[in-house]
């Protein structure tokens, strides 16, 4: 529980979007949906909207509520058989909490940034509402964990004073090649930035789709064999 459990697309063109990432990823990805209309209405566009699997789905959407976020209409049903609520944290980012999925979906998803305004405040609210281990910030932002002691899973970054990067969710895929899935996005329409290489051997890319929704690609450590 408190985990990123599900990572649901939510674009303007399903169909082609479908396509993109079948020939990205090496396979169809079932949880691709319409934008719904009342979100285009708000200004919202294409995005991957991450789900937190919590234990009481009102509760906690409640106690986020308390904490400066904003909810987005009522629990809904979910394609999985389950519930879930969406809402806009208290630093801008859209989030959804909600039943864990009942089938288990692609494990594709490797590292979580949380692009984000008010990063002290916002890591203290994941921290209190789901029991991350949030660290000292980094060049990068401020690694987590979804426990103590746990692995960390992705960075806290601290947007302010930054324009041209909205507050957001971006959650990264991993490819066996990065150069060859660069040149895959770029192929079907979207856009990258330039590859960035950690002194651990990792390479990371932010990319968006050709409906505009951000995500990022890695490439994982090569260990040499011996």
């Amino acid at each position: 529980m408190n985990e990123l459990c599900r990572f649901d697309l939510r674009t303007t063109d399903a169909a082609a979007a479908r396509a993109f990432y079948a020939t990205l990823l090496g396979h169809d990805r079932s949880n691709i949906w319409p934008l719904h209309e009342q979100a285009l209405a708000r200004g919202a566009r294409p995005h991957w909207l991450g789900r937190l699997a919590v234990d009481d789905v009102e509760r906690k959407a409640a106690a986020f509520v308390q904490r400066g976020a904003t909810q987005f209409g009522p629990m809904q049903p979910t394609a999985d058989g389950g519930h879930a609520v969406v809402l806009r944290d208290p630093g801008g980012a859209i989030v959804a909490v909600g039943t864990p999925p009942s089938t288990a979906m692609p494990g594709d998803v490797v590292w979580h940034v949380l692009n984000t305004n008010d990063a002290t405040r916002v890591g203290a609210t994941y921290r209190e509402l789901f029991g991350w281990e949030i660290a000292d910030r980094t060049d990068l932002g401020a690694p987590f964990a979804w426990h103590a002691g746990g692995e960390n899973v992705g960075i806290i970054a601290d947007i302010a004073g930054r324009p041209s990067v909205h507050p957001h969710w971006l959650f990264f895929f991993e490819v066996d090649s990065l150069d060859s899935a660069i040149a895959a996005v770029r192929a079907g329409g979207g856009t990258t930035l330039e590859p960035i290489a950690l002194p651990t051997g990792e390479r990371f890319c932010a990319c968006d789709d050709p409906q505009g929704a951000a995500f990022g690609l890695r490439s994982p450590l090569r260990i040499a064999a011996h």
